[in-house]
């Protein structure tokens, strides 16, 4: 997420000090993701650079310095809001470097990792829901559907998602590990029928793989 454009969106609201917005952005989306002030305020200063924020007067009687959107600041929070977000560009995902890794280097027990996050995963997910579950709950007693409970309900969900996806690619990962596991068997195999052919040992990512499967 764009730290710089989500404390941009609190500023259009109005002017706002810097830990009036790292409270702000924590609460509006459930803590998921924390700042610090030291974080908001070097965030804060690089927009103060550009151009898009500018200090709201003098500080206040306890010292605070309140900050405010400029013309072109708020023009870019506007243009924000109907840009979609770029997926042109793959993020790093640890998981996914570290299973990738793990079939082609020796001595890796591939599927007790997958194995590992699964269970994890499904940790999280059921934490997720009881979490989205308590939220709903207070909603419905309440009588009322608050906005700021409204937008830490899409957080959850957004996690929630998430978090089943990686459940199930874990689970397309092992199913990988066995289909390769019966390739590499196969081709042993033939190998041994006719030893003109190129045998496992080969290629090593092929032997790595096949040494999990024992």
């Amino acid at each position: 997420m764009s730290v710089k454009l989500g404390l941009m969106a609190l500023l259009a609201e109005g002017e706002k000090y810097g830990a009036q917005l790292r409270a702000e952005f924590e609460e509006r989306t459930g803590g998921t993701w924390p700042l610090n002030v030291g974080q908001v305020y070097t965030t804060v200063d690089r927009l103060m650079r550009d151009g898009l924020v500018e200090q709201a007067g003098d500080p206040d009687p306890e010292g605070r310095i309140s900050y405010r959107l400029t013309e072109i600041g708020r023009a870019e929070v506007d243009r924000w809001w109907t840009t979609p977000v770029d997926r042109d560009n793959t993020p790093r995902d640890e998981l996914t470097i570290k299973l990738a890794l793990a079939v082609t280097v020796p001595g890796v027990d591939v599927q007790q990792v997958a194995q590992f996050q699964r269970t994890a995963t499904l940790r999280h997910l059921r934490d997720l829901t009881r979490l989205k579950h308590d939220v709903m709950t207070r909603d419905a007693q309440a009588g009322d559907a608050r906005s700021r409970d409204l937008a830490w309900l899409l957080v959850l969900e957004n996690l929630i998602f998430m978090a089943e996806a990686e459940v199930r690619w874990l689970d397309h990962v092992e199913t990988r590990l066995h289909q390769e596991a019966i390739r590499v068997a196969q081709a042993a195999r033939m190998a041994n029928e006719n030893p003109a052919l190129p045998t496992p040992a080969d290629h090593p990512t092929i032997t790595h793989v096949q040494e999990q499967i024992r």
